[in-house]
């Protein structure tokens, strides 16, 4: 495998799991199960799901916010974890940068936009000197289409897109080449979504930046991935490219979460009893984390990932495809291993 093969990031078992409760009453909640994935140079792979089903979880232990309590993740090839057990090292962190949900909670209210593009510049050593730094700032803003004036404004003086624009010029301002993107559009007006995802997309196109974007919003995953990988509680339970898997949803969780998109040309209602059974699920998993929650008959033993459909890169984890016992079969280990597939 070449270098330019090789994918940019790569995850294998990956888990983290949380202690709940007091000192005299403890649990644990297992948030993440065990993932595998791989995003290609240049790729753009949205992470779906509902809330609390793992997708923060797991963009926080890559970027080395939390401590994943098993598996392995390597950047262009480089186990992160056995390198770098101390931490991030500065290095890791200049080539994977986060854009957070709120661009007003992660920008500081005391100072100006300026001093959040000037740290990482300096920090990084991406710029020395007035000057340069000076117009390193300029370019930045040019890139996110802002006016050079805004660097001197407070960011309660700047409008919702303004900020998210501003968050997405200071991760770019030490030149990632893999961003983590947490719902980046939840927070601003539907007038101003379309602006930012035709931001992000073009930055990734034009600057070969991947992307691991995590939203809920299937509408704005459709528009700006390459692939959609599919979260439910902790596990990945199908995938496969953007286009073809909402077009033809294979797992009862993806059908569900499409159920949920307004549409006219859709009889019936949504069952919100369906969603409560779902919340419970990811407190008291089973095997089959799916199993007891849907109307289709499930099996409780742990589903295996199958390729489903005519795109050879559409699979699924789930019983319900499983071949005939005289049928070939279509069982893999997992996506991200498989050599025939495309990375997931």
């Amino acid at each position: 495998m070449s270098p330019s093969d090789t994918p940019v990031l790569s995850i294998r078992g990956l888990e983290k799991t949380f202690s709940i409760g007091s000192a005299f009453s403890r649990g644990r909640v297992r948030a993440l199960g065990g993932v595998d994935l791989d995003i290609a140079h240049g790729e753009v792979v949205a992470l779906v799901g509902e809330s609390g089903s793992g997708k923060s979880t797991l963009a926080r232990c890559l970027a080395r916010l939390e401590q994943p309590s098993g598996g392995t993740f390597s950047f262009e090839g480089r186990d992160i974890l056995t390198s770098e057990r101390r931490g991030a090292s500065r290095a890791y962190r200049s080539a994977v940068q986060m854009i957070f949900q709120d661009p007003f909670g992660s920008l500081n209210p005391v100072h100006r936009v300026g001093h959040f593009l000037e740290r990482p510049l300096r920090l990084h050593d991406a710029a020395a000197g007035r000057s340069e730094i000076d117009a390193a700032k300029r370019r930045l803003m040019a890139k996110v289409d802002l006016p050079a004036e805004l660097l001197d404004r407070y960011p309660h003086e700047l409008s919702g897109g303004q900020r998210q624009r501003i968050a997405i010029a200071r991760a770019l301002a030490v030149n990632p080449r893999l961003i983590l993107a947490d719902e980046p559009t939840s927070m601003l007006d539907v007038s101003v979504r379309i602006g930012v995802l035709n931001l992000m997309r073009t930055l990734c196109e034009q600057q070969g930046i991947s992307m691991l974007y995590i939203t809920h919003d299937l509408a704005s995953a459709r528009y700006i991935a390459d692939r959609i990988v599919v979260m439910f509680a902790g596990e990945f339970v199908e995938g496969g490219d953007a286009m073809a898997l909402l077009a033809d949803p294979m797992h009862p969780y993806t059908q569900l979460l499409i159920s949920a998109v307004p549409d006219p040309r859709r009889r019936g209602s949504f069952d919100a009893a369906e969603r409560a059974r779902l919340r419970r699920e990811v407190l008291h998993p089973t095997a089959c984390r799916w199993e007891g929650t849907g109307d289709q008959p499930c099996s409780a033993d742990t589903p295996v990932f199958h390729r489903v459909s005519d795109t050879p890169e559409h699979w699924v984890r789930c019983q319900l495809y499983a071949p005939p016992s005289d049928a070939p079969g279509t069982a893999i280990d997992s996506p991200a291993m498989d050599e025939e597939s495309t990375v997931l």
